[in-house]
C-alpha cells in the first residue's frame, strides 16, 4: 500500500499535484528519504492512484549505475540527476543512419575537424535542407505540447523517437559521441546537453528541447524554451532574452556579415535585461555533417573566422544565463550546468545565407523565413 504523502520541506515552496493539477505541498515520503526531485500530490487519494506506477523509481534509483557518479558532487543547484531508463535502439527498416549510430564515433566529422573552410550548399541540398529542417519542426513542436508538470524527460525522449520513426528520420543526439537519448532536455539551471530521465516537471520548471533530425544524409537542428506552469518573473524575463537575443542576431545574417559580428548583438541584448551569455559553446555549420565550420560563438570580441556567403547554412543558439556566465559539467560528461546554480535559456534556428539576407529554415509553422517575430509568450507556455 501507498504511504501517506509528507508536506514538503518549506524550501520546496509550493506546487501542483502530478495528477490532479491542484495547488499542494505535499510529497512522497520515499522520494524525499531518496533525494529525489519533487513530486508532489494533493492528497492521500492522488497519491495511492500514482502509486504504483510512481514506486517504480524508487526501485530505478537503487538499480541505477549512473548515479554512482554523482556520490559526493557537489551540485551548483537544486536539479539532482534521475534515474534513467535503457536506451531506445533504431530498428525500423530504411532509416538512414548518420556513420556514428552505431559505434558513436562521428568519424566523417572528425575528419572535417581541421578545416575552416564554409561549403556553399547546392540547390540540390538545400532544397533538402528545406525538407529535413521541417521534420525537424514537426517534430520539436510535437515534443513542445507533451510539456506538462508531471510530465517527464524520458516521455519527451519516447515522444521524440517515435516522431522521427514516423517520418522515417534517425534522431540525431542518439549515440553522437555515446550520448544515450534521442534529445537534449535541460531544465533551469542546465546549459545545453541535459539527458532525458525520470525526473517530473514541476510547476516553475523552464525546459529547453534541443531537437536534431537526420534524413536524406542531412542534418538539421532547432531548439526552445518552455515555461512550465506559473514560472517567476526572473525566469520569464530570461527565457525571453534569449529569444531576443537570438532574433538580434538573425536579423543581421547577410552575405558580407562577418561571423564574429553576431556575438556582439547577441551580448548588447543579454546585457540590456542584467543576463550573460555563455562562451563555452558556439553554434556551427550543418548539413551533412552534425557539426561543421563555421563555428558561431555567441559572445562579444571573439575571432570567428568567415564571412557569410549565399549557400551557407549554419545555426545560431545563444545560450543565455541569468547568472554568471560560467558553467561546468556534470560528472555523466553531458549535463552542463551554470557555475552559480542560477538559470538558463536557449532557442536555436538553423539558417541559410540567400542572396538578400537569411532563410530561417527551422522557423515555426506560418511564421516568416526571413525574420523571427516578435516574442509572444503564449507560444511556450504550458
Amino acid at each position: 500500500p501507498a504511504p501517506a504523502p509528507a508536506p514538503a520541506p518549506a524550501s520546496a515552496g509550493a506546487s501542483v499535484c502530478s495528477v490532479c493539477g491542484k495547488p499542494s505541498t505535499l510529497r512522497c515520503p520515499k522520494c524525499v528519504k531518496l533525494n529525489l526531485p519533487a513530486a508532489f500530490y494533493c492528497g492521500k487519494a492522488c497519491f495511492t492512484s500514482a502509486w504504483p506506477t510512481h514506486k517504480l523509481v524508487h526501485k530505478k534509483k537503487a538499480n541505477d549505475p549512473r548515479l554512482a557518479l554523482f556520490k559526493q558532487f557537489s551540485f551548483t543547484g537544486s536539479l539532482r540527476p534521475y534515474p534513467m531508463t535503457p536506451q531506445i535502439k533504431v530498428t525500423k527498416e530504411g532509416i538512414d543512419l548518420p556513420d556514428y549510430a552505431v559505434h558513436g564515433t562521428p568519424v566523417s566529422e572528425d575528419s572535417a575537424r581541421s578545416s575552416k573552410a564554409i561549403e556553399i550548399k547546392t540547390p540540390e541540398q538545400i532544397d533538402t535542407l528545406r525538407k529535413v529542417c521541417k521534420l525537424g519542426r514537426e517534430v520539436l513542436d510535437i515534443a513542445g505540447k507533451a510539456i506538462k508538470v508531471g510530465a517527464t524527460a524520458d516521455d519527451i525522449d519516447k515522444i521524440v523517437f517515435k516522431a522521427c520513426m514516423d517520418r522515417d528520420c534517425y534522431p540525431s543526439p542518439l549515440n553522437y559521441r555515446g550520448f544515450p537519448k534521442s534529445v537534449c532536455v535541460s531544465v533551469n539551471e542546465v546549459i545545453c546537453h541535459g539527458i532525458p530521465d525520470i525526473r517530473p516537471l514541476v510547476d516553475g520548471d523552464i525546459v529547453n528541447l534541443d531537437v536534431t533530425v537526420f534524413k536524406d544524409g542531412m542534418h538539421a537542428d532547432l531548439n526552445e524554451t518552455f515555461l512550465v506552469g506559473n514560472v517567476d518573473d526572473d525566469s520569464r524575463n530570461l527565457v525571453q532574452t534569449a529569444y531576443e537575443s537570438l532574433r538580434a542576431a538573425v536579423a543581421s545574417v547577410m552575405p558580407g556579415q562577418l561571423y564574429r559580428d553576431l556575438g556582439g548583438l547577441i551580448d548588447k541584448v543579454a546585457r540590456k535585461n542584467k543576463c550573460s551569455v555563455v562562451t563555452s559553446y558556439c553554434g556551427h555549420g550543418i548539413g551533412t555533417l552534425f557539426h561543421t565550420a563555421p563555428n558561431v560563438p555567441h559572445y562579444k570580441r571573439n575571432k570567428a573566422v568567415g564571412v557569410m556567403k549565399p549557400g551557407h547554412v549554419f545555426t545560431i543558439e545563444p545560450m543565455i544565463n541569468r547568472g554568471r556566465p560560467s558553467d561546468e559539467t556534470w560528472p555523466d560528461d553531458w549535463t552542463s550546468v551554470t557555475r552559480d546554480g542560477k538559470r538558463s535559456a536557449q532557442f536555436e534556428h538553423t539558417m541559410l545565407v540567400t542572396e538578400n539576407g537569411v532563410e530561417i529554415l527551422t522557423a515555426r509553422i506560418g511564421a516568416p523565413t526571413n525574420a523571427m517575430p516578435e516574442y509572444n509568450e503564449a507560444d511556450f507556455q504550458r
